[in-house]
């Protein structure tokens, strides 16, 4: 029996998420223009050679980026507020604190500084970015509060509106501290100040009897 054999077999298997997550932190690093398919190989742990196994071009490892390396967690939204059968305050919270946690311990705020400095010369990583997180993500959380709306638990208006104004905060946080903190200003404490958000948002949101 080749013990060898299994151990050679999971390795190769384990490339492709690899290289993914060695572009995510090169995209952060570097940005898109700047990201070399060295770089991503040589932090992979791979031959360029090797990296043409797996990938054809820079596109599709950003989209293998985004679809592998960052997209379950808006999975994670959407299951969240599919299965959440309590009140619309609780789901709220319970989401972005995920998201507060995955954006303050991962390279994903670097990703998207470079999506949106540099998504008018690569006009593909904006679509991508769109099509695979923004939209679902704003989606789920229009189709949840629309459902608190028909509960009586929140307020008439957009849903959508309303799904912008509870997701905009964090993303305003995550480009203050890629584009600002490293030029010396003071950071903020990104999940304190969805905490503080959240707060502020629900009343103005909530309907008298669902704050009661």
């Amino acid at each position: 029996m080749d013990v060898g054999a299994p151990k050679f077999r999971r390795r190769k298997a384990d490339r492709p998420a690899e290289i993914v997550q060695a572009a995510l932190a090169v995209f952060a690093e570097k940005g898109f223009a700047a990201a070399k398919l060295e770089d991503i190989a040589r932090r992979a742990g791979v031959s360029k050679g090797a990296l043409y196994l797996y990938f054809e071009t820079k596109e599709d490892i950003f989209r293998a980026v985004v679809g592998q390396g960052i997209a379950p967690n808006v999975g994670a939204v959407q299951a969240m507020a599919a299965a959440h059968p309590g009140p619309l305050a609780d789901l709220l919270r319970g989401v972005t604190a995920h998201l507060a946690t995955v954006v303050s311990h991962t390279p994903l705020g670097g990703v998207l500084k470079m999506v949106v400095g540099e998504s008018g010369n690569f006009p593909e990583i904006a679509r991508v970015w769109h099509d695979e997180l923004v939209s679902p993500a704003l989606g789920a959380m229009a189709t949840a509060i629309q459902a608190a709306q028909a509960r009586g638990e929140v307020k008439p208006g957009d849903p959508r509106i309303y799904a912008l104004q509870l997701i905009s905060p964090l993303l305003v946080s995550i480009l203050h501290r890629e584009t600002f903190v490293p030029v010396g200003a003071e950071p903020f404490d990104i999940p304190a100040v969805i905490a503080q958000h959240i707060d502020t948002l629900l009343c103005g949101l909530l309907t008298e009897g669902a704050r009661a």
